[in-house]
């Protein structure tokens, strides 16, 4: 597969910070970063962060971040200094007051720039894991976070675990016949107008490219050929990384909902694709953060 150019790169895989891994083993790395003035930190509440403007991350001090909050090393921004993650639950009150509130990644992730964005779906894919798995698989003890927060030892059995991604295959499908029309799905848990890319997670033993013919036609009906790959981003709802496909359909008119997960599809034009990005019409597509919206738009910008 062939990665696409860096200008179309989806909205959450445009990551410029200095992830600096080979340090995560060093010891007292989180707690001499703490202790460091030039330290900055994203804190993390539910799927939250603090936003110094509309489109803007507020990174704040070590003596800013309170209490009860599990840490872990993010990386080196560009002068050098370290970033951490503040990973807090859910609460009904905010942390702190920041400037432009407070916002989940699903809305803010398309506007923020590439570093904030690739800060923001680490932080979120990597608090989620410390957060959601204490405990030891195997036997239920209660683990410890080692390596800077990237991994946790069971001190009962003496396992050691690593945070989970699941990948899961993203499909736009264009006709066989007619460049100027995308075939989109409708979920079952969406309104009756919202419409996006056909997805699904890789089962076990299963190739990417193999997903993307078994997903398409199970929720589509459609069997598809000349596959191409469009990019990837983590999606930590809970913890995908989702990989984009560009398919052409093998016959048009076999398009069919599969009644249950997708429960209507539909051949768009250039033209309805174009006004619904715009805002304009009735149908919803994906919002900017998705990797589906980039698939969509590139599609619409593209060869007529």
């Amino acid at each position: 597969m062939t990665a696409p150019h860096s200008a179309s790169l989806p909205p959450l895989a445009r990551a410029e910070l200095d992830r600096a891994a080979e340090e995560r083993m060093s010891p007292g790395l989180v707690e001499a970063a703490r202790s460091d003035p030039s330290t900055r930190v994203l804190v993390i509440e539910s799927d939250r962060a603090p936003l110094a403007g509309p489109d803007t991350l507020l990174l704040v001090g070590t003596d800013e971040v309170p209490d009860a909050a599990y840490w872990a090393f993010l990386g080196r921004d560009a002068n050098g200094a370290a970033v951490l993650a503040a990973v807090f639950p859910g609460a009904d009150e905010r942390l702190f007051a920041a400037p432009a509130g407070w916002a989940g990644l699903r809305t803010v992730g398309g506007s923020l720039s590439a570093r904030d964005a690739g800060i923001f779906v680490e932080a979120l894919s990597l608090g989620r894991w410390l957060l959601d798995a204490p405990h030891c698989p195997a036997c239920g003890a209660q683990t410890d976070l080692i390596d800077a927060g990237w991994s946790r030892r069971c001190p009962a059995c003496g396992r050691q675990h690593f945070p989970r991604t699941d990948p899961a295959v993203i499909v736009a499908i264009t006709s066989a016949h007619d460049p100027d029309l995308l075939l989109l799905g409708s979920n079952a848990l969406w309104g009756a107008n919202r419409y996006s890319c056909f997805a699904g997670f890789v089962e076990a033993g299963e190739s990417l490219e193999a997903a993307v013919q078994r997903e398409v036609a199970e929720e589509s009906g459609i069997e598809v050929d000349v596959v191409s790959y469009r990019g990837s981003q983590a999606w930590p709802y809970p913890r995908s990384l989702m990989v984009g496909f560009l398919a052409s359909a093998v016959d048009d008119g076999a398009a069919r909902p599969d009644g249950e997960e997708i429960v209507a599809v539909r051949w768009f034009t250039r033209d309805e694709i174009g006004a619904a990005l715009a805002g304009d019409g009735d149908v919803a597509l994906p919002g900017p953060s998705s990797i589906a919206h980039r698939l969509i738009s590139d599609w619409h910008a593209g060869p007529r």
